[in-house]
């Protein structure tokens, strides 16, 4: 029974410990950019390695596939992983949290408000980033081209900038939410390598991923454009009350604005051509198909 003390009043006291250690340097504001981004690429190798595991089991197409097919299938899992989660995320911090809400009048201007959370997940999704980006370029260009490349660069300096800085933080949020599109596109490609492009399954995907890029990555993005409009005179008391020492902050912030939206129209491409370097368009069997399925609806 004593010994039973003893053991539990010891893990009590680790416990205490490891909370003090979390609290003091993981997520201790100053350490937060380098533990997220850590972390982000620490849970990019677990998760590549545990989509290896499941799917040699569990999918019999999986062990069919190439060596680099087989990297592509566990990447997609990494990006999938990563765009259900930073879009949850955005979708939080953009329309249901106070940190950005227009009601909040004390939390000074909505471009410099940030959060420890926030900036957090900033800091995962540059751990993602720079974990995919290192992966293609190891690979390359079997896992992607040039366009992958500048894609991944362009979305890593973006969001890293808002997530170092803080600032512009809402509006990295408002482009990641196109991230909402990824799990979709990703199941295209599943279904492709699996033999299943004539499916039922990759129709309905398609129809989906139209209708969500509809969404996340236009009407989206007119939202945003509308949202810097309304807020234009925080964006001239900025200027006005810019210092010298301060004009490079500024410029950095345009210059990180101006990469993630080159990031979202880039995608356009990526997701119009696959790695293996083919194309898939609609076609007018396609069409029909589509046509007919929401006639029968």
């Amino acid at each position: 029974m004593g010994r039973s003390l003893r053991t539990v009043d010891t893990l009590k006291a680790y416990q205490n410990q490891a909370g003090v250690l979390v609290k003091n340097y993981v997520l201790a504001d100053p350490y937060i950019p380098y533990t997220s981004m850590f972390l982000g690429m620490v849970t990019c190798k677990l998760a590549y390695d545990l989509s290896q595991l499941i799917s040699t089991f569990y999918f019999i197409n999986y062990n069919a596939l190439t060596k680099i097919q087989r990297m592509d299938w566990n990447n997609r899992a990494i990006s999938t992983l990563h765009a259900v989660f930073i879009s949850i995320m955005a979708l939080y911090f953009v329309f249901w949290s106070e940190l950005f809400s227009d009601q909040n009048h004390s939390a000074g201007l909505v471009t410099f408000r940030n959060s420890s959370i926030s900036t957090f997940a900033l800091g995962l999704s540059v751990g993602y980033f720079l974990s995919d980006l290192g992966m293609i370029c190891w690979q390359y260009p079997s896992l992607g081209g040039p366009e992958y490349v500048l894609h991944h660069s362009l979305s890593a300096i973006a969001v890293a900038y808002a997530m170092y800085m803080g600032e512009g933080q809402l509006y990295t949020y408002m482009v990641l939410i196109s991230e909402i599109t990824t799990p979709c596109i990703n199941m295209r490609w599943y279904l492709d390598v699996s033999g299943l492009k004539n499916s039922i399954a990759y129709l309905i995907n398609g129809v989906i991923i139209f209708f969500s890029w509809l969404v996340a990555r236009i009407l989206l993005f007119g939202y945003m454009f509308y949202h810097v409009y309304r807020h234009h005179n925080q964006y001239s008391e900025i200027e006005g009350r810019l210092l010298p020492r301060d004009a490079d902050a500024h410029i950095w912030f345009s210059f990180g604005v101006c990469c993630a939206l080159g990031t979202r129209n880039h995608e356009f491409d990526v997701v119009r051509e696959d790695p293996q370097g083919y194309e898939e368009d609609l076609n007018e069997k396609d069409m029909k198909n589509i046509v007919q399925c929401f006639t029968k609806t």
